[in-house]
């Protein structure tokens, strides 16, 4: 059984520029498989499989103009454009409509982490990549403050899946999906943390906006 809990953070100004960055890098590989899919298609070829497009999108990360690809995390990619890969696969089922180019404007700022590299404490969360020196003051940038202490479970026995960061417009959150039979036990007095901001009264951890 799989418990999902997302938590509000709380990233300094650095840690805010990372998180835009790896969002916006996490869009351009989807736009780009999109583009790929479509140009394939268009000239006659079928579906292009996510392993193809990976490798392809790796070696388009050796030409000097798109090395800052580089500076994100190889798992953003790949994810984004698995997610690409899936939308179609959706579509062929009919299971959803044809895949979109995300705007820049209109869609939600998100990427993946990878679900074993992700690491938690009682406060913080680490993200994969943010610091380039393994410096331990350089190390600092990687781990994000939560905004509720001890909502999500950590230690060996705990296994992630899909973990996202998302930005709402107002707030980052990290949402992540528990396997509760990893020593996970969900208590019946779990808290709401409240964040009070300037354009809403108060927003909550379990999503609520009070105005």
């Amino acid at each position: 059984m799989i418990k999902s809990i997302k938590v509000m953070l709380k990233p300094n100004n650095k840690q805010k520029t990372k998180l835009f960055l790896y969002a916006n890098t996490a869009r351009f590989a989807y736009n780009w498989t999109i583009a790929k899919q479509q140009e394939n298609y268009q000239n006659g070829g079928k579906f292009i499989s996510d392993s193809v497009l990976r490798k392809q999108f790796t070696q388009m990360k050796k030409l000097d103009e798109f090395k800052w690809l580089n500076n994100v995390s190889n798992n953003v990619t790949k994810q984004a454009i698995k997610d690409a890969c899936d939308a179609y696969k959706r579509f062929f089922k009919g299971l959803s409509k044809y895949p979109k180019f995300k705007s820049k404007k209109k869609s939600t700022p998100s990427f993946y982490q990878d679900n074993v590299k992700i690491k938690f404490t009682k406060t913080h969360v680490k993200v994969e990549g943010f610091a380039s020196s393994k410096k331990s003051n350089k190390q600092k940038i990687n781990w994000i403050r939560l905004a509720e202490k001890g909502r999500i479970p950590f230690g060996e026995n705990v296994k992630y899946t899909n973990p996202r960061f998302t930005f709402d417009g107002l707030n980052w959150w990290v949402s992540v999906g528990i396997e509760t039979d990893s020593g996970y036990s969900p208590s019946k007095t779990e808290g709401i943390g409240i964040d009070l901001g300037i354009k809403d009264l108060a927003v909550c951890s379990d999503g609520k906006v009070y105005g």
